[in-house]
């Protein structure tokens, strides 16, 4: 009997890369800057990895392995961009690399995952739905001043899947993180 509901969303484990300094703080600014205009939620600037199966002890274990054999990662910036997608609301897009695609896959390999989580890099600015038009509108009016944005740790986070609102993101709850090229625990 409500199964049904329970089923909808489940809790997992999603890989972030974080940002350096610079870019991370920037970026910080300009997610708690929006997040105040719109009411929205406020969370870390962050470069979703992988998604997989809600298991701490495996999320430990996969983001040491990552850190040891992947050093910090360089991505060119693309473009400022908005989608009807809550997670994707207003984000910057990056260029994909081997290192990324190789990064995820040592996570999967590593949490044992078969998920079909697809890696397309971006950083999110804001979550909230808000009109095509003011996307639009918010989208040409940031501007990112790096070409390209290092980006030197990893975290596990587990959250609910799929996130759809302020309450799903507040829940969010870091499990493990390491520094890239570390093997700091």
């Amino acid at each position: 009997m409500g199964t049904h509901l329970s089923s909808m969303k489940s809790v997992v484990i999603a890989y972030w890369l974080v940002p350096a300094e610079p870019e991370r703080s920037f970026f910080q600014r300009a997610i708690n800057d929006l997040a105040q205009r719109y009411c929205a939620p406020v969370f870390e600037p962050h470069l979703t990895i992988h998604v997989g199966s809600n298991c701490t002890d495996i999320a430990e274990k996969a983001l040491i392995n990552a850190a040891c054999h992947c050093k910090p990662i360089t991505l060119k910036t693309l473009q400022v961009d908005h989608s009807s997608e809550f997670i994707k609301t207003l984000y910057v897009r990056f260029d994909m690399t081997t290192q990324l695609q190789q990064l995820n896959q040592t996570i999967r390999i590593a949490t044992q995952d078969s998920s079909d989580y697809r890696v397309n890099p971006h950083l999110s600015l804001l979550y909230k739905r808000i009109s095509n038009d003011e996307r639009r509108l918010l989208a040409r009016s940031i501007e990112v001043p790096f070409s390209d944005v290092k980006f030197d740790s990893l975290k596990a986070i587990r959250c609910i899947s799929p996130t759809q609102s302020h309450v799903d993101v507040d829940a969010w709850c870091a499990v493990a993180e390491n520094s890239l090229g570390s093997i700091r625990t």
